[in-house]
């Protein structure tokens, strides 16, 4: 038993109490991908495992900072509870805790026992609901880029690369070095061992162009059990740099001279029925449906920017002379372009997503990527040219900031019917509360060249 992951709500009271777990987290990820929830006592949660615990309505209109959107129009003013019930196929051991410790990711209801519909992993739900009506799922692989830091106290102060094994901080841009990604090898085996122990499946592990910048490759498999893994990773990958004194983050642009940190989303559809993927015809070759679906990212995309690249240092990283894409030109195994087919055959026939950011919450973007994907298909659009060129050469097409890239999704009516319109209005309100909160602040850049010069 301590071994199999529970099926049912007896087995999950038997592994609690055979695995004597003294605390169980119920989590779910709010609006930013922080996790929000509360720890209940094991004999407490066995009690209201089916029910679930209550939380304020208020937790997904919460922004970055901790402030509330309490003007949203979709929050309810009497503050009203919603029922966290916990998914127990996402139950297992919080493993750096000296006490054991379990948790679980939780599906958010109303009193009506209908699904909390602006909560991100139940819009992720919306989405799949949608291409399940189809005869159609989706199957995702992540890949997510991080950089690890050195502990700093002063959010004043540029960060600095951590010291590595060698006793050195690296320097320069060293992609795919073995050598220096074995300088982490510390912080990489207690991550590796965490994942282990928490049941997230990395599949592979890359060093990324810039100094200490890592990369995780996650197993395909289904988008909600992606999401999930995505999420709890984070957490995981900050307490196995934390146990080393680091730091790691998911900003997108966390070092101004440095490449940034992408979540690139790989995506195929297959068909229910026959498991056959619908982007490849049976003789191996591009299907209508592969293009359809190329020409909804190519449409929506740019609409869907807040999705991907949700504050305000996202920004940073969609620049001209970045790696990251500025357009959403298509290319076959073109990693200049904003949409990739990479080179596969039939039957893992796929498109990835290069334009999402490290900071994305990952429910959120993928049921963004997704729903963009499904527009093309029920629009039957038909995709640009295929690019052979280096697509930095060609424009950019993407907002440049996130006040712009509010905006398009807010004028977007078509990802407004797929993701729901109450889940957008509560998005666009709590992001808009962090851009005010932003623009409060006086930056360093500012006091260096303005206090004197103008």
């Amino acid at each position: 038993m301590i071994d199999t992951v529970p099926q049912s709500v007896e087995q999950a009271i038997s592994w609690l109490r055979e695995l004597r777990i003294d605390e169980v987290e119920c989590i779910v990820p709010d609006m930013t991908g922080m996790m929000r929830g509360k720890i209940v006592p094991r004999e407490d949660f066995i009690r209201v495992i089916e029910e679930g615990v209550r939380l304020p309505e208020f937790v997904f209109f919460q922004g970055v900072t901790g402030d509330t959107a309490d003007e949203s129009q979709v929050v309810n003013p009497l503050d009203r509870d919603v029922r966290a019930v916990p998914d127990l196929a996402t139950l297992r051991i919080v493993p750096w805790y000296a006490e054991p410790t379990a948790q679980v990711i939780c599906d958010c209801y109303f009193a009506d026992g209908s699904l909390v519909d602006f909560a991100p992993r139940s819009v992720l739900r919306r989405v799949m609901d949608l291409y399940k009506a189809k005869g159609l799922r989706p199957v995702v692989a992540p890949e997510l880029e991080f950089y690890l830091i050195a502990k700093s106290e002063d959010p004043d102060l540029p960060f600095s690369v951590p010291v590595g094994l060698s006793g050195r901080r690296e320097a320069g841009r060293q992609g795919y070095s073995i050598e220096h990604a074995n300088d982490f090898d510390h912080v990489v085996n207690l991550i590796y061992d965490y994942c282990e122990a928490s049941r997230i499946e990395i599949a592979t592990m890359a060093h990324e162009a810039g100094p200490a910048q890592l990369e995780m490759n996650f197993r395909h498999g289904d988008p909600i059990e992606r999401a999930d893994q995505t999420f709890l990773f984070k957490r995981t990958a900050r307490q196995a740099a934390q146990k080393h004194n680091m730091v790691a983050t998911f900003m997108a642009m966390p070092h101004e001279n440095e490449p940034g940190s992408a979540t690139h989303i790989h995506q195929s559809i297959v068909r229910i029925a026959d498991k056959t993927n619908i982007l490849s015809n049976p003789d191996g070759s591009d299907s209508a449906s592969l293009m359809h679906y190329i020409a909804g990212l190519q449409r929506y995309v740019p609409a869907s920017m807040s999705l991907f690249c949700p504050n305000v240092n996202s920004y940073r990283r969609i620049r001209r002379e970045s790696a990251a894409p500025i357009n959403v030109h298509w290319g076959r195994d073109n990693r200049t372009c904003g949409l990739r087919v990479p080179d596969s055959d039939r039957d893992a026939r796929r498109v990835e997503n290069r334009v999402i950011g490290a900071d994305s919450n990952p429910y959120i973007a993928t049921a963004a990527t997704l729903a963009c994907g499904l527009l093309g298909l029920e629009e039957r659009r038909e995709p640009e040219p295929v690019v052979t060129v280096n697509a930095h050469t060609l424009g950019v097409s993407l907002p440049a900031h996130l006040q712009d890239a509010l905006l398009e999704l807010a004028d977007c009516k078509p990802l407004g019917r797929v993701l729901g319109e109450r889940f957008v209005e509560a998005y666009i309100d709590v992001k808009k509360l962090e851009w005010r909160l932003y623009n409060r602040v006086i930056s360093s850049w500012e006091r260096e060249f303005l206090v004197m010069n103008v």
